[in-house]
């Protein structure tokens, strides 16, 4: 048994640490922001509650975090009640968020500097796979702290791995959600094309998920899809942080990631119709639908001013899809602002 500490009890924070606790029959101590979850988590799994993260990680030899972004995860490390305080020496900080690769990097450092370890070890699997523990984990950093911690970590997961130095593990992440990005964006057309078919959607899919199209995504979320169930699932507001990771980083090194940018700007359309934050994820809806209207495309095809030789060339496709092919985000957005505008007066004519 270890005596461990957890920061930030979210959707997937709270299940990870009931894990470390019931499953891994650790000693737990847990913190978070808002006190009361933190007692309701104690009451349901035992342990302990700490009132700041430095006191949470005070004499622990594992503190595990699971918090929004980089800023939030520099507040409860770095920050003047941060558990980088209070850390012994031998320590390891696994970080289980979703973060730049930059401060992990940094993190790392200062962390080296004060005679403990730091892992990055972003998650994916979503909050049904933290509720079963059956993560899967990417981890950056040393091997030796790697190997101490791997034990405790399986815990909520089913598979963990060592993917380099610090930062990589959330390199991984990123390569995780730019394939996720894509691989939905696929789905919602192909299913909005069979019903503009007339097919039935149910046996396509026991077919071809059996082929070289079948996905995770496809298995788990073609039929709520398909029914327009949508109030479920990873919220909007961190996809678009997550792809807006990703591509911030492709920026720095060179990477092309047309078709991730630009489904960010189809998420960033739905997170602008969210009521308030954190709105399920239901964009397959707007996707299979917004996007398809021959009208707006040949609307926007004639008056289109980017680019204008390359859009020649790619007769037929979106102008969107030809800017974003050649780099040009600013242009790309226009031109997608500017195809919302024309389907909402194409729905408003007769």
């Amino acid at each position: 048994m270890a005596s461990v500490a957890f920061l930030g009890l979210g959707v997937m924070g709270y299940p990870m640490a009931g894990h470390l606790r019931n499953k891994g029959g650790h000693d737990v101590t847990v913190y978070n922001r808002t006190k009361a979850k933190a007692e309701q988590w104690v009451a349901q799994y035992g342990g302990s509650v700490a009132n700041t993260p430095a006191e949470a990680a005070d004499g622990k030899d594992f503190v595990f975090c699971c918090v929004g972004n980089d800023d939030d995860l520099r507040a409860v490390t770095i920050g003047a009640e941060g558990a980088f305080q209070s850390m012994k020496k031998g320590a390891i900080f696994i970080d289980n968020t979703t973060a730049s690769a930059d401060v992990a990097r940094e993190l790392a450092e200062k962390a080296q500097v004060r005679g403990f370890s730091f892992l990055d070890a972003p998650v994916s699997g979503g909050q049904a796979g933290a509720e079963n523990g059956i993560l899967t984990v990417m981890v950056g950093g040393e091997q030796k702290a790697f190997e101490q911690a791997k034990s405790v970590i399986d815990a909520y997961a089913r598979m963990v791995g060592l993917m380099g130095p610090a930062g990589s593990g959330q390199l991984t992440k990123m390569i995780n959600q730019i394939c996720i990005a894509g691989l939905v964006q696929g789905l919602a057309e192909g299913i909005h094309f069979g019903k503009k078919a007339g097919l039935d959607i149910e046996k396509v899919i026991e077919v071809i998920s059996k082929g070289a199209a079948g996905s995770w995504q496809m298995e788990n979320r073609h039929k709520t899809m398909n029914a327009g169930k949508y109030d479920f699932g990873f919220a909007v507001d961190w996809m678009r942080k997550d792809l807006g990771i990703c591509l911030a980083e492709a920026d720095r090194n060179g990477a092309k990631l047309p078709v991730t940018a630009l489904v960010d700007q189809f998420y960033k359309d739905v997170q602008g119709m969210a009521a308030n934050a954190g709105t399920r994820l239901r964009c397959w809806r707007d996707w299979r639908s917004r996007f398809c209207r021959g009208r707006a495309f040949a609307s926007i095809q004639r008056r289109g001013d980017c680019r204008p030789s390359a859009l020649d060339r790619l007769a037929g496709e979106p102008p969107w899809h030809a800017a974003l092919r050649h780099q040009d985000r600013t242009c790309a957005r226009n031109l997608a602002w500017r195809a919302e505008a024309d389907c909402q007066e194409n729905q408003a004519q007769p």
